[in-house]
């Protein structure tokens, strides 16, 4: 059997790694460099580069060139390159070919089967884009797993006395952070956080506003009109904040970057780490939010953690390394490479499922792996609902099964529209599938039974279905790339969460109450309809005029506009005609008994 390789597709870097005599080994490429850039460029001749060639291209081929493609995934993002249009999926998969062919060199072999890594905070459509790279660059992708609980899982083979421990990883293009536990043999995640528009490219970005800024009062020149010369400016910024990270400044010196008026120039300047650190300091402080949400919901202080993990190479940075002793009160662990770990435990993972071919979470170690899924899903149900089905950090993979019902009269089908996120309104959340469901028996509102199921399999990736439990007639959804969530939305739905906390528990409140209430007159029509002759004019009359008390109330909820006077009396009117109903129903269950 061949050998796994772990991948891991970067946003500045990529690595690779293989498991040797039980050894997590970083595969170098054909330049013996242990991370290969992820970088695509196409040359005047047609020829395809990637990695350092095309990096070192990319000044006087600016428009060929694509960096940081990462950041695109699962969006509609293309860009036509040597003639031909590109998208996200296709660009990955040109550095995940490259890094299988590196691996096949080196293993002398060939190479079919891999384990990639994405952030934490990847969502369903994201994953999926992912693995199609992975296709394309014609690799069977036996697991997409998380890249803290990759680096958790490197740590944890070295390390595994019972301990919580936080992964902190900032990368090129995403800020991640895992609160984990590793005791007797598992590594569980108990919470996940990020956001996926957080990285070392921000802070490189921060730095070449300042450069242009600068050069722009001295020359009057205007660099970012230029792309071949932002080119070399966006190259300086990163050198410069690599050598902030031992230094307190650095020289910048790019000779003839540009004309004016005829005349050549060079920029010179120097950038120590405090104008560095002021540059980016909102940057750096956006990692707490993340970092105080996960602890929040693993339900731990941060006195409670044995170690923290410092993963990407952006955790290189002083100020990050300061805001992390900060938040958590202790030094940051170095026992793991930030560049490394990551394809070292997804070597790891895919040494265990190509050791046993079975897809069991443990390895060869006796190590389990728990990972989780980082937001909620569900279902939009009566009044704009957004029904839980799966909440976030669920443990993976999750089954999960719920019955809902009609709420028109002899519907025959019914749309099952799903949901990402945290509100519970449907349309404060993200769409991201939809599907009918045919074949429902037509009954009254109320009585078919439903069964929409959640599935999301080890790799983050979802499957809703929906059956009718009657007619036994069923329809299926797996969520492709083309319903997206930005990562911008996912944040953004978090944060709207917490921020419309108050309001959103009320309208929560709210539409529960008037989905029951109609509920309850659904069920006290078909009562009364049942039961009849049996039932004395007086308390006919009592029943119907509660019930008609309750569907005036009903008719006027507008949930926007409704008060909490306005919860109360619908509240107070259901109790009403409970009391009033129990001796019809009663009577009704009865005959339905007999």
């Amino acid at each position: 059997m061949s050998k796994v390789i772990g991948i891991d597709l970067g946003t500045t870097n990529s690595c690779v790694a293989v498991v040797e005599g039980g050894v997590a080994t970083i595969i170098p490429n054909d330049k013996g460099e242990r991370t290969t850039p992820s970088v695509v460029a196409f040359t005047d001749s047609g020829e395809r580069l990637v990695g350092s060639a095309a990096r070192r291209q990319a000044a006087v081929n600016a428009s060929r060139t694509v960096a940081s493609i990462k950041r695109h995934m699962g969006t509609d993002w293309r860009r036509e390159l040597g003639g031909k249009t590109y998208n996200p999926q296709e660009i990955s998969a040109m550095i995940l070919r490259k890094l299988r062919e590196d691996a096949e060199s080196y293993l002398g072999e060939k190479v079919t089967d891999a384990v990639i890594t994405v952030p934490a905070y990847f969502n369903d459509i994201q994953r999926q884009a992912t693995k199609d790279a992975g296709r394309i660059a014609g690799l069977n992708v036996l697991r997409i797993i998380n890249e803290p609980t990759s680096a958790a899982l490197a740590y944890g083979l070295n390390n595994g006395a019972a301990q919580k421990i936080m992964v902190y990883d900032l990368g090129g293009g995403t800020f991640d952070v895992s609160i984990i536990e590793i005791g007797e043999g598992v590594i569980e995640v108990l919470a996940t956080s990020g956001d996926n528009h957080l990285g070392g490219d921000d802070f490189d970005e921060r730095i070449v506003r300042h450069i242009c800024g600068e050069f722009m009062k001295t020359t009057r020149a205007d660099l970012s009109r230029d792309p071949a010369a932002m080119v070399r400016v966006k190259e300086a910024a990163e050198q410069a904040k690599k050598e902030l990270s031992t230094s307190e400044m650095a020289a910048i010196s790019l000779p003839f970057i540009t004309q004016v008026n005829g005349q050549p120039q060079h920029l010179d300047m120097t950038l120590t780490r405090a104008k560095f650190n002021e540059l980016t300091r909102d940057l750096v402080d956006r990692t707490e939010g993340p970092v105080r949400a996960a602890l929040n919901d693993a339900g731990i202080a941060p006195s409670e953690l044995g170690r923290v993990l410092l993963v990407g190479g952006s955790t290189r940075i002083p100020a990050v390394q300061e805001k992390v002793r900060a938040i958590t009160g202790m030094q940051p662990s170095k026992n793991i490479n930030p560049d490394e770990c990551v394809a070292q435990g997804a070597a790891i993972q895919g040494d265990t499922l190509g050791t046993s071919g079975s897809t069991a979470l443990t390895n060869s170690t006796g190590i389990l792996l728990l990972d989780v899924t980082p937001l909620s899903l569900a279902i939009e149900t009566v009044g704009g609902v957004a029904t839980r089905v799966v909440e976030r950090n669920s443990t993976l993979p999750v089954h999960y099964s719920q019955v809902f019902t009609t709420a028109g009269m002899f519907q025959g089908t019914v749309e099952i529209h799903v949901l990402q996120g945290e509100r519970p309104m449907a349309k404060d959340n993200k769409t991201i599938g939809k599907f009918k469901l045919k074949g429902i028996r037509k009954a009254m509102a109320g009585v078919p039974k439903i069964e929409v199921t959640f599935d999301i399999d080890v790799n983050g990736i979802l499957t809703v279905s929906a059956r009718d439990q009657d007619t036994g007639a069923n329809q299926s959804i797996t969520i492709t790339a083309n319903e997206k969530m930005s990562e911008s939305e996912i944040q953004q739905a978090i944060r709207d969460a917490e921020q419309y906390a108050v309001q959103d528990g009320f309208r929560r409140d709210l539409m529960q109450t008037v989905n029951e209430a109609q509920s309850l007159c659904n069920q006290v029509t078909t009562a009364m309809a049942k039961a009849g002759k049996q039932l004395e004019k007086e308390e006919k009359k009592r029943v119907k005029d509660d019930e008609a008390a309750l569907r005036r109330l009903l008719s006027k909820a507008k949930p926007d506009k409704m008060t909490e006077q306005d919860l109360a009396a619908i509240k107070a009117a259901m109790e009403q005609l409970r009391g009033t109903s129990i001796h019809v129903i009663h009577i009704a269950n009865n005959m339905g008994a007999e």
